[in-house]
């Protein structure tokens, strides 16, 4: 029998914002997170932006100092997520919830890279012999799931999705198909990433996908004619998904319901989206359907929308197969990333969360920056100021290297 799944629960750390409230004022007032990266000067990088986190402790999230100096940054705030969105659903092992019920789907792109520099540094400079007996445990990308599962005693499915960018939203995809189908009650849910070192910062510019500018606020301009690559970001997002009853049964708050999931491959190329459109349109239109999407519901659609050239064009030609041209020009879109950057593996669950705020307060949060369309990016994508629309659906698209194409639909409980 398939159930209803629902959100409890909500945690972000992001360039804008270390919690909801915080979080959400920065996406309606279209704040930007993007700041002159002064970092590792002694690298000379080509790239001159990025989105850092601002502010974070990891001891004010309910981590020890031990936690703290065993864990890379990607984990810290993977946990520091899934502190908030627990504290915010109610949920506490054992009493309002089965241990075996409650899993923990968490996932990253990249993993420990910070630990990992690190580490080679030592084995180089001093030897293996030297290296930290905690380096495996600290780097792996399935480490920060395992640690939330033991902090929360979540004893239920406890599963690491690598995605790339599409990492988060695959993560809370596949949670969400757990809680339908009865393998868990509640799930904890998202992604995570810290990412801003000079080996990924000169691995993505050398693959030309980093944009080059060097004003933060002209960085980031997904569907704009100037736009040149994407902004390298970080950050966590992790939301509860909870089976209906469930939820209902012990007086939870229920944010959203989460009523459709897509998911398919390009099987094109290993960095580029397939330029017709048509595998990322067929995960959009999964998702719909399931959703029970009907012509003229009023939409909001949270784009990939990197500000790379090839992602932008992608993405609108992918919509307009999945919804009919007609249609998609009715849909109110807008790329958060150029507040945030490309959070990685982070970015799915940060955007899926914006799509449970802008449900919850009918309003559509802007692209900051864009000022000068694309002519071959044609529709509504909320320049400069977010729009107060009534909504009935949102729908959050993810776009990973290797071709993944991962679609989320939300909608206001009803």
């Amino acid at each position: 029998m398939e159930k209803r799944v629902v959100i409890t629960g909500q945690g972000i750390i992001s360039p804008i914002g270390n919690n909801i409230a915080e979080y959400w004022d920065g996406l309606r007032n279209g704040r930007c997170g993007i700041e002159k990266l002064e970092d590792f000067p002694e690298y000379e990088l080509s790239v001159k932006v990025a989105a850092r986190v601002k502010n974070f402790n990891p001891l004010d999230y309910g981590m020890n100092a031990g936690e703290k100096r065993r864990s890379d940054p990607y984990c810290h705030y993977a946990m520091a997520a899934a502190a908030q969105a627990v504290a915010e659903s109610g949920l506490v092992s054992g009493e309002n919830i089965e241990p075996e019920r409650f899993g923990v789907y968490m996932g990253s792109g990249i993993g420990g890279i910070d630990i990992f520099i690190k580490q080679a540094k030592v084995m180089f400079d001093e030897g293996p012999s030297r290296i930290s007996p905690l380096f495996i445990p600290m780097m792996i990308p399935n480490i920060a799931g395992g640690n939330i599962a033991i902090k929360f005693n979540a004893q239920g499915p406890c599963v690491t999705n690598v995605a790339a960018c599409a990492t988060s939203t695959n993560s809370i995809g596949e949670a969400y198909l757990a809680v339908k189908y009865g393998r868990a009650d509640a799930i904890i849910a998202g992604g995570s990433e810290a990412a801003i070192t000079p080996l990924t910062i000169g691995g993505f510019a050398n693959c030309k996908a980093l944009t080059l500018e060097e004003d933060p606020k002209k960085a980031c301009l997904p569907f704009d004619i100037r736009r040149g690559g994407f902004v390298l970001g970080e950050g966590a997002g992790a939301i509860i998904l909870e089976e209906y009853e469930h939820a209902k049964a012990r007086g939870a708050n229920i944010i959203a319901e989460v009523c459709g999931y897509g998911c398919t491959c390009d099987a094109y190329h290993y960095t580029a989206p397939r330029a017709d459109g048509v595998p990322a349109a067929r995960a959009i239109r999964q998702a719909l359907d399931e959703a029970g999407w009907k012509e003229g519901e009023s939409m909001y659609f949270n784009a990939h929308g990197t500000g790379t050239h090839l992602n932008d064009l992608t993405e609108t030609a992918a919509l307009k197969i999945a919804v009919g041209e007609e249609e998609a020009h009715k849909v109110s879109i807008s790329s958060t990333k150029s507040m945030t950057g490309h959070m990685i593996g982070g970015t799915g669950a940060a955007e899926i969360i914006a799509c449970a705020l802008a449900l919850q307060n009918n309003i559509v949060p802007p692209t900051i920056g864009l000022e000068q369309p694309d002519p071959e990016c044609d529709l509504d994508y909320t320049p400069q100021v977010a729009r107060e629309r009534k909504l009935d659906i949102a729908i959050s698209n993810s776009l990973g290297f290797g071709g993944h194409n991962v679609c989320v639909a939300l909608r206001p409980i009803r």
